[in-house]
């Protein structure tokens, strides 16, 4: 490997873990600085019982040493029992999560670079012509609505006026609707993106040059045009999936899928704590591993690029 590729890498990773411990720091203290406790909300528990609990979790500690105790145990990833869901620990309840977070996301992603780079690369191919206004007006209007509003539309239409997918996404076939919503903006960003960079592409001097010297058509698109076209979709693949990430946390309420999404939003409403601290630090974990592995694609898409 390239010395100068090995410590571009070796940077942004240690940029990436100073940049979980600030997310590690930054909500440690804000959950503390909330008004109120986890138990709170516990129904008759006497000020004896109260304490009698907050000892048993460490709450009643400085703040300071309740601080260097779990940043010691995260390294060792560990992030505690549920203070929510007695006799669980939270790396467990992450676990169950991810298997079906994880599943809806990639779905998605996949679909949502597949499907995007295609149209982008038609509509770019048939610039002005009826088909590039039709995928231009239906991406904008993708990209213009919200997810939530998006999920519901097609949960009315398709799950209950219809009764073509399940209103559950725990059921059968209920991850489609989901995978769907989720889809619908990336793949509308990415067609544009793949559009407007594939017309600028085609309009170089090189392809230009190709052209004079009987290159067939296909080798140009595909050989020179799209390869060069997708570096913008590749920089916009990290956040893309950031986005897929959390926008799960809204989409996973909706349509009610027993993902990482739904119970990171539960144990807010519960203030469990360690609930909240072990799901941010994974979720922050994979959005900056999602952002690095982009940075790094760049080289392997275009060797001409110098990543410093």
């Amino acid at each position: 490997m390239n010395p100068k590729t090995l410590k571009y890498i070796l940077k942004r990773i240690v940029l990436a873990i100073f940049t979980v411990w600030v997310v590690i720091t930054v909500t440690f203290f804000i959950m503390h600085a909330v008004p109120g406790g986890p138990f709170t909300s516990e129904k008759a528990v006497s000020a004896a019982v109260m304490k009698a609990m907050e000892a048993k979790y460490g709450l009643d500690k400085p703040l300071m040493e309740q601080y260097w105790t779990y940043l010691t145990d995260v390294i060792q990833f560990k992030f505690g029992p549920s203070l929510k869901q007695r006799g669980r620990m939270v790396i467990d309840i992450i676990g169950d999560g991810m298997k079906t977070s994880a599943k809806l996301g990639v779905i998605a992603a996949f679909l949502a670079l597949a499907i995007g780079v295609v149209l982008g690369a038609f509509a770019a191919l048939r610039r002005n012509t009826v088909l590039d206004r039709v995928i231009m007006v239906i991406t904008t209007a993708f990209v213009s609505m919200p997810s939530f509003i998006m999920g519901s539309l097609l949960l009315i239409a398709f799950a209950i006026k219809l009764h073509v997918f399940p209103a559950n996404g725990a059921t059968h076939g209920g991850l489609v609707l989901p995978v769907i919503t989720l889809m619908l903006y990336p793949m509308s960003y990415i067609t544009r993106l793949t559009r407007s960079s594939m017309l600028d592409v085609l309009g170089q001097d090189y392809i230009r040059t190709a052209k004079a010297k009987g290159v067939s058509g296909g080798r140009i698109i595909f050989g020179h045009a799209l390869k060069n076209a997708l570096i913008p979709v590749i920089t916009y693949f990290g956040p893309m999936l950031a986005y897929i990430v959390t926008g799960s946390l809204v989409v996973e309420q909706i349509f009610a899928v027993p993902g990482i999404g739904r119970a990171y939003v539960s144990s807010i409403t519960n203030r469990d704590y360690t609930m909240i601290m072990g799901t941010t630090i994974v979720l922050a974990a994979l959005i900056v591993i999602m952002n690095l592995v982009s940075d790094i694609l760049y080289k392997v898409v275009d060797p001409r690029i110098n990543l410093e």
